[in-house]
C-alpha cells in the first residue's frame, strides 16, 4: 500500500487543497485538511473528496459528521493561513476542538449549522448529495470514504473577483499539495484555446493528409 501511496500522491499533482468544517450532533465543530479534492460537475454544484479512516480502522470525526444531516463547510486554502490549516491535522481526540489550535476565525454560515472559515476567501455550504464506501476489490477492506457534496451556498471575497465575475488567482493565492508534506504556490498560468473543429476542420484535414503521407 505504500508503494502506491507514494505513486499516487507524487505522480498526481497539484492538487487543490481546503479545509473542512463540520460539528457533531453535540455541538462540538470539528476542523480537517484535506487534498483529496476537486469538482465533479458544474450543475448541479458538486465537489468530492476522499477521507481515509484513522489508523485504528474507525471513521475520522469529519466523516461521522457530514452524515448528521446538519451541513458542512468547505473552505478553500490561500496561502496566508497554509499553516494554520496544518495544525488541524493532528490526530486528535473526537472531543479536541482544532478550532482554537488553529487559530482561524468561525464565521456564521447561511444554510447549514457548521461554521466556515472567515480566512478563507473562497468557501462553500454543503449538504451531503453521497457516501460511498470504498472498498478494496479483493480483501474487502473498507478504508476510506468517498463524499460528494452538493454547494448550496457560495462565500467568495468581492475583492477577489475579476470583472468577468471569476476569481483572480494572484489575488487568492491557493496552495496545493504536491506528495508527502510538500505544498506548492499557484500563480505561474498560461492559456491555451480549445480547437474549434468549425473554424480548424481545413487545417486538420491538411495536417492528416501531410502526415498520411510516405
Amino acid at each position: 500500500m505504500d508503494k502506491y501511496q507514494k505513486l499516487l500522491n507524487s505522480g498526481i499533482l497539484p492538487r487543490p487543497m481546503s479545509l473542512v468544517s463540520t460539528i457533531s450532533e453535540d455541538g462540538v465543530e470539528n476542523l480537517a485538511p484535506f487534498s483529496w479534492f476537486n469538482t465533479v460537475t458544474n450543475y448541479p454544484p458538486v465537489i468530492s473528496f476522499a477521507i481515509n479512516h484513522n489508523a485504528t480502522g474507525s471513521l475520522k470525526d469529519t466523516t461521522t459528521n457530514l452524515k448528521n444531516g446538519q451541513g458542512f463547510a468547505v473552505n478553500i486554502i490561500s496561502e496566508a493561513f497554509v499553516e494554520n490549516a496544518n495544525s488541524t491535522a493532528v490526530d486528535a481526540p473526537p472531543e479536541f476542538d482544532e478550532w482554537a489550535l488553529s487559530g482561524l476565525t468561525k464565521a456564521k454560515c447561511v444554510q447549514i449549522r457548521a461554521s466556515r472559515v472567515k480566512e478563507s476567501a473562497f468557501s462553500m455550504e454543503c449538504e451531503l448529495y453521497k457516501s460511498i464506501d470504498i472498498t478494496h476489490p479483493v480483501t474487502g477492506e473498507h478504508n476510506s470514504t468517498l463524499i460528494l457534496a452538493h454547494v448550496k451556498y457560495f462565500h467568495v471575497r468581492k475583492d477577489m473577483l475579476t470583472s468577468r465575475g471569476a476569481v483572480d488567482l494572484t489575488k487568492f493565492k491557493p496552495v496545493a499539495r504536491v506528495g508527502d508534506i510538500s505544498y506548492a504556490r499557484v500563480g505561474d498560468t498560461y492559456r491555451i484555446p480549445v480547437p474549434s473543429w468549425a473554424q480548424e476542420e481545413a487545417k486538420i484535414q491538411e495536417a492528416l493528409k501531410t502526415l498520411a503521407s510516405p
